[in-house]
Order: C-alpha cells, then sequence, then structure tokens
C-alpha cells in the first residue's frame, strides 16, 4: 500500500515538472505559425506588427475558450 503511495507522488511530481516546462508550447507554435502566414499574405513584410498582432489575437481566443 505504501509503495503505491509512493508511486503515486512521484507520478505527480513528475507529471507537475512536464506540465510547467511545456506549458507554452502550443502557443509559441501558434504564434510563429501566424506570424509566417501573416507576413506571406501581407505586402509589407513587418515582424513585429505581426508578432504583435498574433500574439494579442491567440492570447484573447485562449480566453475566451
Amino acid at each position: 500500500m505504501i509503495k503505491k503511495i509512493i508511486l503515486f507522488i512521484i507520478f505527480i511530481v513528475v507529471a507537475y515538472f512536464f506540465i510547467s516546462k511545456y506549458n507554452n508550447h502550443n502557443l509559441k507554435k501558434a504564434i510563429s505559425a501566424c506570424v509566417i502566414a501573416q507576413t506571406r499574405t501581407s505586402d509589407t513584410a513587418d515582424i513585429e506588427k505581426a508578432q504583435k498582432f498574433c500574439e494579442e489575437k491567440i492570447k484573447k481566443q485562449r480566453k475566451i475558450k
């Protein structure tokens, strides 16, 4: 019984580590894909403006869901 409890605690610690380490991975991927799409479809290839626009848009969508 104690062995199961110890293994469960170790699992929780490892899961917390992975969640904290890879928390923003999908956000960064979505922002970079949006920036690429914005720079390709825009007449002016201003990366800084595209990145700010994408960050605001994606973070707003994440709060809604």
